[in-house]
C-alpha cells in the first residue's frame, strides 16, 4: 500500500504555489538553499533544462510494408500532479487503483500519435480521444490499423485507428486491467486483439483492516539461501497479499476488431503475459502462482508457462518457476532426452513458429551429480549439449522433437522466413561462434562468423531481421522475461542463399577517427562477405534505423555529428532525402568549449577525462570547477582501453534534464574524469579508497596544469554510486569545498550480501566493505555536503533511510550539510518541480560554498 511518509508529503507539495525565482545575492542564495516550497534555478539552467527536446523525433516503428513509421508525440516531464496520484505498493509492483493500471502507465505516457511517412517525413496525424494519454502503439500485422492504449483518469481503454485515415474508435468496452499484464496483442490475421479485463463479477478491492490483526511476520528456514539483493518495495501484510491477488487476477479475452464482441478465454488467473500462436488456436500463457512472500517482490514470485487452447483449456505445462529466493529452481517436464526435469535444467527462448508449426525453444540437458554450474568455482565446467527443439499439437511427448543439437549451450536462435534454416550463436568464454544449420542436414554447422566478444575490431554485427527493423545486440544470457510473440525471422538475400548483418567498425584510435556503420552480404553456405553499404567517415556518425531494399541501398538512416543534432534521413545509394527537422535548442551547449585528455597516476595507469568550459572561454582563465563522476571497475590497463575502443567522437551531445554541463552557462568548469578501480577480478575494491584519491589527484594536477580549474574552488558530485563515491572522496582527500549527492548509501553493511560489482558478501571481504563506508569516516569529511534522495527509491541497495543516516551524523560532528528528500521520487528525479528545485538547491549551494563569481548567464534564444 502507499507509503504513509508519501502521502503526508505528497500533500504539502500539493499545497504549495508556484515556484520562487532564485536569485544570486548571497542572502538569495541562503534563502533558496533553506526555502521549503519548490523552487527554480536561474533563468540560464531553467531554459536548458526545459528544453524541448521531446519534440525531436528518431523514426521506429516500421509499419509492415515500411512505407511508414509510428511516432508517439510527449509533451516534457511529468508534473507532479500526475506523478502523485495515489497508487498501492506491492512488492515493486505500482498499481494506479483508481484506473486499474500498472503505476508505469500513467506516469510514462504520452499526448499524441502520427504517422511518418518513411519517403517524405510527412506527418499524418492520428485521431486521440480528448482528454486521455497514449501509450502501446502498435501497427496490426497487415499495416492497416494502429491499436494503443487511451489512459483516462480512471480507466484504460484500447483504440483502434485506421492507417488510411487516421481516424480511431474505441473497442473495449469495459475498461482493460493493465496491472500485471502493460499491453495488448493482435492477432496474426488482424482480426482480433488479446487482452486482459477484469474478471466477471468482480468482488470491491479489499479495506485494510482497521486494527492490526499481529504481528508482521519473516521467516527463513535453515535450509534457504537467499542471496539476493536488498529491495526497497516488499510486501508486508495478509492484507498486502490480498490486494496484490485482488489487482493481479484477471479474465484473458479477444476483442473482435469490427463488433467489439469479447471472447473470454479460461478462467481469471493472475496473468503475467500472453502470446498468440499464428494459427490462433493456442496461446502461450504465463501465471503467477503462490505462495507468495515477504522476502523477495513480485518479479521473483513462482510463475508457470503453459499451453492453452482457445477455451482456456491447459494443454501442456512448458516450465515452471517457483518462488525465487536466490537459488535455480526452474522446472521442466519430465521428457525423453532433455535431462528429466532436473532442477539445472531450464527451458529458454520459449516463442511461437512464426511459420505455424507449433513452439520452438531451448533446453540443455542435466549435469551428472557433483559437477557445477558456477562460473568461478576454479574448474572447468562440462560441456552439456544443448537441443532446439519444436513442439506441435496436442503438446505431448510423441510430438516433442529436437531438431537441432549442438554441444554447448546456444543463444539468439533465427529461423529462414520458410523456418528450413536456423541461425544460432555459442559462446565460450569470450569466444563467439555464429553457425546455420539446413535442416535437412542437422548435423553439419555452416559457419557464419567467428570472434571474440571482447574484441570490437572483430565483431561481424548482428543479423538483420526481416521485418525492417535492425537487430539489437546479441544477447548471451537465455532468455527475456514472459513470452514474446514469435520466434525472430531473419532477411534473406532473393536466392535465399545469403543473410545479412549490420554492425559498427571502430578505428584503432577512436579519439581521432569515428566509427562507421556497415552492412554486409554474407553466404551462408560458406561465410564470404559481400559489402552492401558503409557509412561514410568525415566527421558525421550515421546509424541505418530501418531497411527497406538491402541489396540496392534503400535505407532510413539517422546522421548527426559532434555540433549537428541528429537528423533521420531515407538513403537511396549516395542520394539523401532529409525526413525529420529536429532541432538544436541548447546550440551554446553543443558547441561549447571542450578539451579531452589522458592522464596517469602514480601507478602508471592511464584514463580519459573530458572538460567542459563555459561559452566564450578565454584560455588559461582558471575556473571554479564541478567534478561529476561514477567509478567503474577494471582488472588492468587492456580491459580499460579495450572498453574505451567504443568511444564515438562524432555523437551529437545527448543533455537531458539533469545534465550537469549546464553548470558552464554559470560559469563553471565541469569535469567529467573517468574513475578506474582497478585490481584483479572480483577483488577490485581492495583498491576502491586508494585508486580513488590517486585518480581524482591526478585529474586536479593536470587540469591545473593546463590552466582551467582553480584548485581553490572545486566541488564533486555524483549520483546512485558516484554520490557514494563523493562522500568517500570528500571523506579521504582534502579537495573539494562542496559536494552534491544524491540517491546513494553510505553504509556498506546495509547491503551485507554484494553491492554494485562487488560479490563477495560482508562476511568475506568484511575489511573491504567497512573502508567502503562513508559513514565511518565521516568525522573525516571536508567541505559542505549536500545531499537529495527520492523518497520512493526502489534501487537495490540505495533505500532511502541512508541518507538521513548520514545526515544524523554529519550534524552531530558539526559538518555542513543538508538534505532534501523528494515525495514519490524514484531513483533519480523524474517531475518537472523536482528537476527544477534540484537545480534551484545545487547551483545556490555551489555559489555559497565555492566563493564563485561565474560568468554572467547568457539568455537563451
Amino acid at each position: 500500500m502507499m507509503n504513509r511518509r508519501l502521502a503526508t508529503a505528497a500533500a504539502l507539495t500539493l499545497a504549495v504555489a508556484a515556484p520562487i525565482r532564485a536569485q544570486t545575492t548571497r542572502a538569495a542564495l541562503d534563502s533558496v538553499i533553506r526555502s521549503e516550497r519548490y523552487m527554480a534555478p536561474p533563468d540560464p539552467i531553467a531554459g536548458a533544462v526545459l528544453a524541448p527536446r521531446h519534440r525531436n523525433i528518431t523514426l521506429a516503428e516500421p509499419s509492415p510494408d515500411r512505407k511508414w513509421f509510428l511516432q508517439e508525440i510527449g509533451d516534457g516531464p511529468i508534473t507532479m500532479e500526475r506523478f502523485s496520484k495515489p497508487f498501492h505498493e506491492l512488492g515493486g509492483l505500482f498499481v494506479d487503483f483508481r484506473a486499474g493500471r500498472n503505476r508505469t502507465l500513467t506516469i510514462r505516457s504520452n499526448v499524441g500519435l502520427e504517422m511518418i511517412s518513411a519517403e517524405t517525413g510527412t506527418a499524418v496525424p492520428i485521431q486521440v480521444p480528448q482528454g486521455v494519454r497514449v501509450s502501446n502503439a502498435t501497427w496490426s500485422p497487415d499495416g492497416r490499423s494502429i491499436a494503443f492504449f487511451a489512459h483516462g483518469d480512471d480507466a484504460t481503454h484500447i483504440w483502434v485507428a485506421d492507417a488510411g485515415t487516421g481516424r480511431a474508435r474505441q473497442i473495449t468496452r469495459i475498461p482493460v486491467l493493465a496491472t500485471l499484464t502493460t499491453s495488448f496483442e493482435w492477432s496474426h490475421d488482424s482480426k482480433q486483439i488479446a487482452t486482459v479485463f477484469p474478471p466477471a463479477g468482480r468482488a470491491t478491492m479489499p479495506v485494510p483492516p482497521t486494527e492490526p490483526q499481529g504481528p508482521r511476520v519473516k521467516l527463513a528456514e535453515e535450509h534457504d539461501r537467499n542471496r539476493l539483493r536488498t529491495y526497497a518495495s516488499l510486501m508486508a501484510t495478509p492484507y498486502d497479499q490480498a490486494l496484490l491477488d485482488w489487482h493481479a487476477t484477471g479474465q484473458l479475452a479477444l476483442v473482435d476488431i469490427a463488433t467489439r464482441v469479447v471472447a473470454p478465454v479460461g478462467k481469471p488467473a493472475m496473468i503475467a503475459g500472453f502470446s498468440l500462436s499464428p494459427d490462433l488456436n493456442h496461446i502461450l500463457v504465463t501465471r503467477i502462482t503462490r505462495p507468495f512472500s515477504y522476502l523477495v517482490p513480485v518479479s521473483s514470485f513462482g510463475t508457470v508457462r503453459e499451453i492453452w487452447d482457445q477455451s482456456g483449456k491447459a494443454l501442456a505445462m512448458v516450465i515452471e518457476e517457483p518462488l525465487n529466493l536466490g537459488v535455480d529452481t526452474a522446472r521442466t517436464p519430465n521428457a525423453p532426452g532433455v535431462g528429466g526435469g532436473e532442477g539445472n535444467v531450464k527451458r529458454r527462448e520459449i516463442a511461437w513458429r512464426a511459420d505455424g508449426h507449433g513452439l520452438s525453444f531451448l533446453e540443455q540437458e542435466a549435469l551428472k551429480p557433483g559437477d557445477s554450474t558456477r562460473a568461478d568455482d576454479g574448474q572447468n565446467r562440462p560441456r552439456r549439449k544443448d537441443h532446439l527443439y519444436q513442439w506441435q499439437a496436442p503438446f505431448d511427448s510423441a510430438t516433442l522433437k529436437s531438431i537441432v543439437d549442438n554441444d554447448s549451450r546456444m543463444t539468439n536462435v533465427r529461423y529462414a522466413p520458410d523456418h528450413k534454416t536456423v541461425f544460432a550463436t555459442e559462446r565460450t568464454g569470450q569466444s563467439v561462434y555464429e553457425f546455420a544449420v539446413v535442416l535437412t542436414d542437422p548435423a553439419k554447422k555452416l559457419t557464419l562468423a567467428r570472434y571474440r566478444a571482447d574484441d570490437v575490431s572483430t565483431n561481424p554485427g548482428a543479423l538483420i531481421l526481416a521485418n525492417g527493423s535492425m537487430p539489437r545486440s546479441p544477447s548471451f544470457d537465455g532468455d527475456p522475461a514472459g513470452p514474446v510473440k514469435a520466434a525472430e525471422t531473419v532477411a534473406l538475400a532473393a536466392d535465399g542463399k545469403s543473410v545479412y548483418y549490420y554492425g559498427t567498425s571502430y578505428d584503432k584510435s577512436p579519439y581521432e577517427v569515428g566509427p562507421r556503420t556497415f552492412i554486409d552480404r554474407v553466404d551462408i553456405a560458406t561465410g564470404v562477405k559481400a559489402r552492401l553499404y558503409s557509412s561514410e567517415n568525415s566527421g558525421v556518425y550515421e546509424k541505418v534505423l530501418a531497411w527497406h531494399e538491402l541489396e540496392t541501398g534503400v535505407l532510413t538512416v539517422s546522421r548527426e555529428s559532434a555540433t549537428d543534432v541528429p537528423q533521420s534521413y531515407r538513403r537511396t545509394g549516395s542520394q539523401l532525402v532529409q525526413l525529420t527537422h529536429n532541432e538544436d535548442f541548447t546550440p551554446d551547449l553543443t558547441r561549447a568549449p571542450r578539451e579531452s585528455f589522458t592522464v596517469e597516476r602514480p601507478d602508471g595507469f592511464k584514463f580519459r577525462v573530458n572538460v567542459t568550459l563555459p561559452p566564450g572561454y578565454q584560455p588559461g582563465t582558471r575556473l571554479p570547477a564541478m567534478f561529476w563522476f561514477y567509478p567503474r571497475e577494471f582488472s588492468g590497463q587492456e580491459e580499460y582501453d579495450r572498453d574505451a575502443r567504443t568511444f564515438n567522437r562524432n555523437a551529437f551531445p545527448a543533455f537531458g534534464p539533469r545534465s550537469i554541463q549546464y553548470l558552464v552557462r554559470l560559469g563553471y568548469a565541469v569535469v567529467e574524469p573517468d574513475v578506474p578501480i582497478v585490481g584483479p577480478a572480483g577483488l577490485w575494491n581492495n583498491n576502491y579508497e586508494n585508486d580513488l584519491r590517486n585518480n581524482l589527484s591526478a585529474v586536479i594536477d593536470e587540469a591545473e596544469r593546463r590552466g582551467l580549474i582553480d584548485r581553490t574552488r572545486l566541488a564533486i558530485g555524483g549520483h546512485s554510486y558516484g554520490a557514494f563515491s563523493t562522500v568517500n572522496a570528500m571523506a579521504h582527500t582534502p579537495f573539494f569545498k562542496a559536494g552534491i549527492a544524491g540517491d546513494g548509501n553510505y553504509n556498506r553493511t546495509l547491503t551485507p550480501l554484494n553491492f554494485q560489482s562487488e560479490r563477495r558478501d560482508l562476511w568475506e571481504a568484511r575489511s573491504t566493505y567497512l573502508d567502503m563506508s562513508p559513514i565511518l569516516y565521516a568525522s573525516s569529511l571536508t567541505g559542505a555536503l549536500l545531499m537529495y534522495h527520492g523518497l520512493g527509491d526502489q534501487n537495490v541497495g540505495t533505500e532511502p533511510s541512508n541518507s538521513p543516516r548520514l545526515f544524523h551524523a554529519l550534524n552531530g560532528l558539526g559538518k555542513v550539510t543538508s538534505l532534501y528528500l523528494y515525495p514519490f521520487e524514484d531513483h533519480g528525479p523524474a517531475t518537472r518541480e523536482t528537476v527544477l528545485d534540484l537545480w534551484a538547491r545545487w547551483t545556490a549551494w555551489l555559489g555559497k560554498y565555492l566563493d564563485a563569481k561565474p560568468l554572467p548567464g547568457k539568455p537563451v534564444s
